[in-house]
């Protein structure tokens, strides 16, 4: 129905539905690009978080083994002056085989 009362025309009717489509196909194609976009952004991310975790268990990984290089620093600590002694006997053995008087 026009304003005027009388009914509208099946050409008028046709136009409006025609103009309804065609906006609502225009609409369903910005929604369309905007998901793409979203779903390329969305991977990124992803990809960068996955990155960041798998570095992040790496660090992990290396932090727990530092404590057990302290405790190996001390170890050798206690052990170097044995290795002296044994080195310092090893000499005065290879000397004495070779024939050569003590210092």
């Amino acid at each position: 129905m026009r304003l005027d009362g009388r009914p509208a025309s099946p050409m008028t009717i046709a136009r409006y539905w025609r103009i309804s489509l065609g906006i609502g196909m225009v609409v369903i194609g910005a929604v369309a690009v905007l998901l793409s976009t979203l779903a390329g952004i969305v991977a990124r991310i992803e990809t960068g978080a996955a990155e960041i975790w798998r570095v992040g268990k790496l660090i992990a990984n290396n932090t727990v083994h530092v404590p057990l290089l302290v405790r190996t620093n001390q170890v050798v600590a206690g052990i170097l002056p044995a290795a002296d002694g044994i080195a310092r006997a090893t000499a005065r053995i290879q000397r004495a085989v070779a024939g050569e008087t003590p210092k």
